[in-house]
């Protein structure tokens, strides 16, 4: 049974949504993201978009590709002394899942979320938290593409769910592969 779950898409594609089912079936939350906050918080940057992605961009080019899995690493160990089970939210790069599955083979899966770019954007722009504008989402979908090599682990999915319907439809997928995962081996 895979103790790892990562969960990837396109930004708006619904991964938040997803990572939120599977903590409340008792998964512990790892959110690369936090290194990209935590950095920003260090140098007294404006949280926003254009910072957020001159950030990860530069931790990646400075410290290498699979960087967030390595400085994420405790983080994952600590999930999994605490319950046993962790969902990694905002994985992107395709050296963060070789490093993730070398690391942990069996135990580490993936579940892709999709959603076309035009039910993204829409959930973008009206986001409570961070909204972006249809030009700052296309730049974003290019530059998580070209720059953070995102379409590697969203290839290599184990799982993957097509999220045009409701939230409902969301859930009922996510229960599907909880049920799933605790019967078959990876």
């Amino acid at each position: 049974m895979a103790k790892i779950i990562a969960v990837v898409g396109m930004p708006g594609s619904g991964k938040t949504e997803v990572v939120r089912r599977f903590a409340e079936s008792g998964y512990h939350r790892v959110y690369f993201g936090d290194v990209t906050f935590d950095e920003m918080k260090r140098l007294g940057l404006e949280m926003n978009e254009a910072n957020e992605r001159i950030t990860r961009e530069r931790i990646r080019k400075e410290q290498g590709m699979e960087s967030y899995a390595k400085l994420s690493l405790p983080r994952i160990e600590e999930g999994l002394k605490k319950v046993g089970k962790v969902v990694i939210e905002s994985h992107y790069s395709f050296e963060e899942y070789k490093f993730l599955k070398e690391r942990f083979g069996k135990e580490f899966a993936v579940v892709a979320v999709m959603a076309s770019p035009e039910t993204r954007y829409r959930r973008l722009e009206h986001r409570p938290a961070r909204p972006l504008t249809q030009s700052e989402c296309e730049h974003r979908d290019v530059a998580q593409i070209d720059n953070l090599h995102q379409g590697g682990p969203i290839a290599m999915a184990d799982f993957v769910i097509v999220n045009e319907g409701t939230l409902s439809d969301m859930i009922n997928a996510v229960n599907a592969i909880l049920k799933t995962n605790t019967t078959i081996e990876l």
